[in-house]
């Protein structure tokens, strides 16, 4: 069983890097530290501000809610605070959610029995169905821990191969037909090099099927990469050429892609308000359009540990006012294939969510690992 990572790593926006949260967080004196926690602590567990009367009867020291109104005056001066409405309590702003998770978060731990049961989970699915099936199960199972909506990009190289086929289609043009375990179908132009004999497709088809059962089209670049004097014995120069083509054509970001989402009906429990309902309404278009949201889930595999986007710090959530908190998972050559994540709105609980989903992904990343 994976154990727990030691050094899960939250990425700060770059428009308050991690260094500008720690220097807020030591010009705040305990005072107004504990003031501004129990704001977001208590916006993150009900949605709603929070007014002095209340800060004064649960804050672990005695203040007077006249001295409380001093100190959200400075957090409110200062940009982490604001108040929806006039005499209404305080609300944490997106500045302010940042500065928290970067530089007060305490992330909670994912218990034993909750990897044996996620790691169960995710077996059960991969062994009994395909690599995608166990996939969109890591969706399913984020969105039930977050109650938001779980989701998974990859690439389609990750999924298992089935059977693969070169047909010329004239002199200088062949379609390869990638066809995978789960049923689905891949075509692919390539360009044939000059003087390509006869029966170099057929050649090519059959070297590759030899070898390709169970294994993802990067697995079985990989393996050729590896092997590569020894297919030189087998093949001819000209066939080599051609099964480099076959298998290294460029293909655009919506065709290379594939995003799977889970739970988006969960969106809905968090409506606040009437205005959330136009929130939730272009959350939900945003996720059917998917481009925004496979370039900003890309934007996870840029970095190691867990990425949190908070509000209107990607152009994707600037109109919908919600959060992605993504991990990135890798191949057996370690190699970031694919990203998991939790969509919400920004009052997740970023204490559980964020080991959850950091979990997960070593899991996936152990599962297309062999298990090891």
């Amino acid at each position: 069983m994976i154990g727990p990572q030691d050094d899960l790593v939250t990425h700060p926006s770059p428009n308050f890097p991690n260094g500008q949260s720690m220097q807020a967080l030591a010009a705040l004196n305990e005072r107004a530290r504990e003031i501004f926690r129990q704001i977001v602590e208590s916006y993150l567990t009900t949605g709603e501000p929070v007014g002095s009367r209340n800060l004064a009867r649960i804050l672990p020291m005695a203040l007077s809610p006249a001295s409380i109104r001093n100190v959200m005056a400075d957090l409110e001066h200062s940009g982490l605070i604001f108040a929806p409405h006039t005499s209404a309590g305080r609300l944490p702003t997106e500045l302010g959610l940042r500065f928290f998770v970067d530089a007060m978060l305490e992330l909670g731990d994912v218990s034993q029995d909750e990897q044996a049961r996620i790691e169960a989970q995710m077996r059960a699915a991969a062994s009994g169905h395909t690599f995608d099936s166990a996939l969109a199960e890591a969706s399913t199972m984020l969105s039930g821990v977050s109650r938001g909506a779980g989701v998974v990009l990859t690439t389609k190289a990750n999924v298992n191969l089935k059977h693969i086929e070169f047909v010329r289609l004239d002199p200088a043009r062949a379609l390869v037909i990638l066809v995978s375990d789960d049923g689905s179908v891949e075509n692919r132009l390539v360009d044939l090099p000059p003087g390509l004999p006869a029966g170099a497709l057929q050649e090519a088809t059959n070297f590759l099927n030899a070898r390709l059962q169970g294994r993802t089209l990067g697995t079985l670049r990989a393996e050729i990469e590896a092997g590569r004097k020894a297919m030189k014995r087998e093949l001819d120069a000209i066939t080599e050429r051609l099964v480099d083509a076959g298998l290294a054509t460029p293909v655009g970001p919506s065709e290379a892609r594939q995003l799977i989402v889970r739970g988006q009906a969960n969106l809905l429990d968090d409506l606040r308000a009437v205005e959330d309902l136009e929130r939730i309404r272009l959350l939900f278009n945003d996720l059917e359009t998917q481009k925004d949201v496979i370039d900003l889930l890309s934007r996870a595999e840029g970095g190691e540990g867990v990425r949190i986007f908070i509000g209107s710090e990607n152009k994707l959530f600037s109109l919908s006012g919600s959060s992605l908190i993504a991990a990135p998972f890798r191949d057996g050559s370690q190699k970031i294939v694919g990203v998991v994540g939790v969509i919400g709105p920004t009052r997740l609980n970023y204490a559980r969510i964020v080991p959850m989903v950091d979990y997960t992904a070593r899991v996936v990343s152990k599962l297309l690992d062999g298990g090891r």
